[in-house]
C-alpha cells in the first residue's frame, strides 16, 4: 500500500503513527480493563495511571518486535492483490489486536500487579475475551482512524509544500 496517504511513508512517520495509536490505546484500554476488573473509581483510575508508562513501553516493544512481523505475514495469507484498503486495515487490526491482547492479558497483569504470578494465566480464558473486545473496538473506532487522519493531513501538507516550491 505504498503511496497510501492514510499510512506512514517512512520511519519518522511510522514512529509518529505508532506513538499516536499506542498512546491513545494504552490510555483508553488500560483504564477500561481495570475498571471492569476492579470497579470504576478514582482509586482504580489513579492506580492505572501509575502503570500506564510501563505498559506503553511494553506495547511499543511487543508491536515492533513481535506483532508486526507476525501480522505482516498473516495479512498476506488472507488478502488478495485486488482487496481494498479497508480490508487490509481490518485484517491488520484483527491480527494485531489478537496477538497483543493475548500477550498483554498476561504481561499487562504482571505489570499491574508488580509481580510475576500464575494468576493471569489461570484466569486467561475469563479475561482475554473481554480484553480483546475492548482493544478491538478502541483500535477500530478511535486509535486507528485518528492516526490515519493525522497521516492524511501530514501528507496533504507535504503535497501543498512541494507544489508551492515547484510553482
Amino acid at each position: 500500500m505504498h503511496g497510501e496517504t492514510r499510512l506512514p511513508q517512512n520511519g519518522k512517520e511510522f514512529a509518529l503513527f505508532l506513538a499516536i495509536i499506542s498512546i491513545l490505546s494504552v490510555n483508553i484500554i488500560a483504564p477500561l480493563i481495570m475498571g471492569f476488573e476492579f470497579g470504576f473509581s478514582k482509586k482504580v483510575y489513579f492506580d492505572t495511571l501509575q502503570v500506564i508508562p510501563f505498559i506503553w513501553i511494553c506495547v511499543i516493544l511487543l508491536v515492533t518486535l513481535v506483532a508486526n512481523p507476525i501480522v505482516n505475514k498473516l495479512v498476506q495469507k488472507f488478502i488478495e492483490p485486488n482487496d481494498g484498503f479497508n480490508a487490509r486495515i481490518l485484517f491488520t487490526i484483527l491480527f494485531s489486536v489478537t496477538i497483543l491482547s493475548i500477550l498483554l492479558t498476561v504481561i499487562g497483569s504482571w505489570i499491574g500487579m508488580r509481580e510475576i504470578s500464575l494468576e493471569p494465566i489461570q484466569t486467561f480464558f475469563y479475561n482475554w475475551p473481554r480484553n480483546f473486545f475492548i482493544a478491538f473496538w478502541v483500535e477500530v473506532l478511535i486509535a486507528q482512524p485518528i492516526a490515519r487522519f493525522i497521516m492524511k493531513k501530514i501528507h496533504a501538507s507535504q503535497a501543498r509544500k512541494s507544489e508551492s516550491l515547484s510553482a
